[in-house]
C-alpha cells in the first residue's frame, strides 16, 4: 500500500509519518531529504524543482513492487503531484490513500515553524511568511484528514491505522 501525507510545512507530517512507518513497519520516504541530497551533491545549477519529487517516485515505486508499505511524505501542495503518486501507486498495482495532514490551531502552527530545528543537514525550514504566501491547491473530497492541532501523534497514528485496516479490503489498485 502506498500512504501519501501531504500539508504545509510545520503541520506534523514528517512526526506523523516516522511514527506510523515504525508502527506499520513501512519504508518512509522523505522528499525533503532527498531534496537535500540533491543540492548537498552540488550537481544543481538552480533550484531542485521536481526533481526530489521525481526520485522518490521511484524509490516509492522499488519499494512497492517489492510488496513494502510505503509511506509517501511531501507538502504535496500541487494536483499534479498527487496525481503523480497516485500514478506510481497503480503502476504498482498497489493501492493508494491519501492523507492530508493539517493543523487547525493557526498559533500552533506558527509556532511549530518558527520553532522547528532541521533534521536533515543543511535543510533550510521555510518562515512562517513562505508557508502562509505557498500556492498550496485544495484536496477536494479525496482525502482523509487528520487535524495534528486535534489529537497527540500515538492517537492520530492509532485513528490512520484503523482507517487503514477497515479500508484495506476497499481500497483498489
Amino acid at each position: 500500500m502506498l500512504i501519501i501525507l501531504g500539508g504545509l510545512p510545520g503541520t506534523g507530517k514528517t512526526t506523523i509519518a516516522r511514527a506510523l512507518a515504525k508502527r506499520l513497519r513501512a519504508v518512509h520516504v522523505r522528499v525533503d531529504t532527498i531534496e537535500q541530497g540533491i543540492r548537498a551533491s552540488g550537481v544543481l545549477d538552480s533550484d531542485v524543482g521536481p526533481a526530489g519529487y521525481v526520485a522518490a517516485y521511484g524509490v516509492a515505486e522499488d519499494n512497492l513492487t517489492l510488496g513494502n508499505t510505503v509511506i509517501a511524505d511531501s507538502v504535496n501542495c500541487l494536483q499534479v503531484t498527487r496525481d503523480a503518486w497516485l500514478a506510481v501507486a497503480e503502476r504498482s498495482a498497489m493501492p493508494a490513500v491519501e492523507v492530508e495532514v493539517i493543523c487547525s490551531d493557526k498559533a500552533e502552527h506558527r509556532r511549530r515553524v518558527e520553532t522547528r530545528v532541521t533534521d536533515v543537514q543543511g535543510l533550510l525550514k521555510p518562515t512562517w511568511e513562505e508557508v502562509t504566501d505557498r500556492v498550496y491547491e485544495d484536496w477536494g473530497s479525496r482525502p482523509l484528514v487528520i487535524d495534528t492541532a486535534t489529537a497527540d501523534v500515538d492517537e492520530l497514528v492509532a485513528y490512520l491505522v484503523s482507517k487503514l485496516e477497515l479500508g484495506r479490503k476497499s481500497i483498489k489498485p
